[in-house]
């Protein structure tokens, strides 16, 4: 069908359409605009957009109401499961509800209580409190009967007249028809008939009233245990309480523990299983005969009764030997370092306030203490100990009123970039670094007597060393610090050994009031190493991995590891940079995760904190003095002793033979010999290479003779500069 469209312009265009037909269709007005294909697509997008908007919060809601109605069915699921066995835990509660009833009913009935006092009394022959506990069940008994006897007249008082009101009106109402009644009769009789509907409830509410009383009187009243079974919780990995504490207990097969549960005992928990930082606390008060050394001798066992790694669990010694405190880490809390140093690229230090050194096993920065407080560092090789003093020694160095000396008893470049900050620095194997340790610690003693007397010309006598006399350049009673890298090598030195012990001793015991502190790093804590007073007497003790208990006691003290407290269970590489401390807080022990500052090759962050403390003393008018530098002498070479060495007890040695085990013997030396450069060294003491048996060998016999004659012209030297 064709339509005709009258000519623009006229009259009726503007109002109507005029079909053929002769209809007419009242014309429609659209205002728009013409857009580009892209325009239109960013047009859809925007109007999708907002219908995904209007949508969303209701998309939103029902997926929260599926989530919801998904959880809800999966519980009801589970407590169907779980029937059978609610039933029968249902079961017995009921029964051991009415037994606890049935108990004490007759504890109250027997005066159970009192009589236990009278037998008390009689055990231990004291006639006052027998009689006195006698006393106290007559007068109970005359109480009691006689409240009964009262409550008995009370009831035959008031119950006669109910009774006989009662049969009136039961009588009266079987006579009269209500309609009949007055109308208050009436109105009597319709709230007694309400009042009986209410008993009639009440006979059957009440005995099942009675029954839920006697469950939940019969329930597992062990602290934290729930009512009935739990369903999964989202912290199920990390989630501890009483009821696991008490049943990882009861089977680590500890016989007076074992008897107790048997007996159907109950721990106490002075301290109820909470939340600790990075784990979970609780203090247990246990029974008779049971010590927390020997809950902390089965530790390995306890973890894996709570599924945690022994090292994520620290049963130990309360204040008291029957009192177990225990910290159980929440599941791979304990994996991660300690994050970055929070003085790395700012920031200055008041060691009266304490060095950022790491993080305890609740996830807390620990402010280490130095003023006041000497220190041990122990482990294994490789575990962090000289890094974690480091880290120590940088944070020292960023007070600028701190004094810092250093000693390394080896070829160590660990504390190289310290050198502008250091006023003592020695570096070395040989025995001038351990003389110079010596003299170090004299000087001490020395300067501990002088700020003695300095201390006791101040104003009011203070007996110590505070932030506002160290803030005095004049008095020089700031801190100073003094560490020993590897201090075994100086304690068992053959020659400066004996006195240095004993004046680190003398500086540890007297030392710390004056602010002379000793921070003192071994990997070989053994009691022949490290001196028992020292190790008694330091304040904090830190031991990374080590092998047995005999190094975990000599750097944490005498007892720590049967009472828990145990390095030997840090694992090596592993537990890298992780370290047990004691003395570095108020609580018995820490398990620390200690910050690293990187010193390694493509890595230099201390020199940057040095720059940063020069520039702080700078700032405050200070100056280090001139560094004290111990150069080694160049290490001579004893060829002949290493030949003598080499032939090990042979008449004679191929000369190949005696290469290889010089090579063994010191293969930075002779690693790149060959054959003319030990015909050399043997020719310059006038021992021949000589041909036996088709081979060319060096003989013993020689080589004796070479060392007699040598060491007898030294003598003969000796004896002639003597004479002269």
């Amino acid at each position: 069908m064709s339509t005709a469209l009258d000519t623009p312009g006229s009259d009726d265009f503007d109002n109507v359409v005029h079909l053929h037909s002769g209809t007419e269709v009242e014309r429609k007005v659209f205002e728009g605009e013409l857009v580009s294909p892209e325009d239109s697509a960013a047009l859809d997008r925007r109007l999708i957009a907002d219908r995904v908007r209007s949508t969303g919060g209701q998309v939103i809601r029902v997926l929260r109401e599926s989530e919801t109605s998904q959880r809800v069915r999966s519980v009801v699921a589970y407590r169907v499961r779980k029937s059978p066995r609610d039933t029968v835990r249902l079961s017995w509660f009921l029964v051991r509800g009415l037994g606890r009833w049935t108990a004490k009913a007759w504890n109250w009935f027997t005066y159970a209580d009192l009589r236990a006092d009278a037998r008390a009394a009689k055990l231990t022959g004291d006639k006052e409190a027998r009689r006195a506990a006698q006393e106290m069940i007559r007068a109970d008994a005359a109480v009691r009967w006689s409240k009964a006897a009262s409550g008995l007249r009370v009831v035959a008082v008031a119950g006669a007249p109910v009774g006989v009101t009662g049969v009136a009106l039961a009588v009266a109402d079987s006579l009269v028809e209500r309609h009949q009644m007055p109308e208050w009769l009436a109105t009597t009789y319709d709230v007694l008939d309400v009042t009986g509907s209410v008993l009639s409830w009440l006979v059957v509410l009440v005995p099942v009233g009675i029954v839920a009383a006697a469950v939940w009187e019969g329930r597992d009243k062990t602290p934290g245990a729930g009512f009935l079974v739990r369903p999964d919780r989202d912290d199920a990995d990390s989630w501890i309480d009483e009821r696991m504490i008490s049943t990882a207990l009861a089977h680590l097969g500890i016989a007076p523990l074992n008897q107790f549960f048997k007996n159907g005992g109950q721990l106490v928990y002075s301290v109820p299983a909470r939340v600790d930082g990075d784990g979970t606390y609780a203090q247990i008060r246990l029974p008779m005969g049971v010590t927390a050394d020997m809950v902390a001798a089965q530790r390995k066992k306890l973890a894996g009764n709570l599924g945690r790694a022994a090292l994520e669990t620290w049963p130990t010694e309360g204040d008291e030997s029957g009192v177990l405190d225990l910290w159980v880490a929440d599941k791979g809390k304990l994996g991660g370092g300690a994050g970055e140093w929070p003085l790395m690229h700012d920031g200055a230090v008041d060691v009266f306030d304490g060095v950022p050194f790491g993080l305890t096993q609740r996830g807390a920065v620990i402010n280490a203490m130095l003023f006041e407080s000497n220190w041990l560092i122990g482990g294994r090789p490789g575990q962090g100990k000289s890094a974690a003093m480091r880290t120590l020694l940088l944070g020292a160095s960023l007070d600028p009123t701190v004094e810092l000396w250093t000693f390394v008893m080896g070829e160590s470049p660990d504390f190289e970039p310290f050198r502008p900050r250091l006023a003592r620095y020695a570096m070395g194997m040989d025995d001038s670094v351990a003389e110079a340790a010596l003299q170090a610690l004299r000087d001490l003693l020395v300067e501990m007597e002088r700020r003695g007397k300095v201390l006791g010309e101040q104003p009011g006598r203070p007996p110590k060393t505070s932030r506002k006399l160290a803030d005095k350049p004049g008095l020089g009673l700031h801190l100073l610090v003094c560490s020993i890298d590897e201090c075994h090598e100086l304690f068992m030195h053959p020659k400066y050994g004996k006195e240095a012990a004993e004046l680190a001793v003398r500086l540890i015991k007297r030392g710390r009031k004056y602010g002379i502190v000793l921070v003192l790093a071994t990997q070989s804590p053994t009691k022949d190493s490290i001196p028992r007073e020292v190790t008694r007497n330091v304040s904090t003790g830190v031991a990374f991995a080590v092998s047995d208990h005999v190094a975990n006691d000599g750097l944490l003290g005498a007892g720590k590891y049967k009472a828990g407290i145990r390095a030997t269970d840090l694992r090596m590489k592993t537990d890298r940079g992780t370290c047990v401390a004691v003395g570095i807080t108020d609580n018995v022990f820490e398990l620390v995760r200690t910050f690293y500052v990187p010193f390694e090759d493509g890595a230099d962050m201390v020199s940057p904190v040095i720059d940063r403390a020069m520039a702080l003393m700078a700032e405050a008018g200070r100056t280090v003095t001139p560094v004290v530098e111990v150069e080694a002498p160049p290490v001579v070479v004893d060829h002949l002793a290493d030949i003598d060495k080499a032939m090990r007890g042979d008449k004679r040695v191929r000369t190949q033979t005696v290469l290889a085990r010089l090579v063994e013997h010191d293969p930075g030396t002779y690693e790149g010999w060959s054959f003319s450069d030990l015909r050399a060294a043997l020719t310059d003491h006038g021992i021949p290479v000589v041909k036996s048996e088709g081979v060319m060998v060096v003989r013993a016999d020689d080589v004796t003779k070479a060392i007699t004659e040598r060491d007898t012209l030294a003598d003969e030297d000796d004896d002639t500069e003597d004479g002269a």
